[in-house]
Parts: structure tokens; sequence; C-alpha cells
């Protein structure tokens, strides 16, 4: 009964090392992008879901009545 509890921990110590090693992995590929280029894809994914059309350079196609990009957290209801 003993080397059941031994092979739990020691299974649990791998699961542990095995998530702390995908997650700096993860960690690492979202830190090699610059803030402009996670906004820019930010951007073209939610274009994607409101099925905007692309633009002839690529880039979607901004809708001035719907883009919120240019409002500051300060312009937003409820903030001081």
């Amino acid at each position: 009964m003993r080397i059941i509890w031994k092979l739990l921990g020691l299974a649990g110590v791998t699961g542990v090392a095995a998530t702390g090693a995908v997650i700096a992995r993860e960690e690492r590929k979202r830190q090699h992008y610059t803030a402009d280029e996670i906004r820019t894809r930010l951007h073209q994914r939610y274009d994607e879901a409101l099925g905007r059309p692309a633009s002839a350079d690529g880039e979607l196609e901004r809708d001035p009545q719907h883009d919120h990009a240019d409002r500051h957290v300060e312009d937003l209801p409820g903030t001081s």
C-alpha cells in the first residue's frame, strides 16, 4: 500500500512539472509579440468575427460607427 502512495506522489510531481513546462513555453510564445502586433491581431480577429470585409491591402476595414479602438479608459462610462 505504501508503494501506491509513492507512485501517486511521483505522478503528481511529474504532472506539476509538465504543466509548468507547458505554461513557460506558451509564455515565451506570447511575449514574442509586441504590443502593436497583439493589438493588430485582436482587431483583425474582432473584425473577422463581425464579418467585416478586408480592404485591398489585406487590412480589414474599420466601421467608424462600431470602432471603439480609439476610445480611452477615461472616456468609458463609470470610470473617473
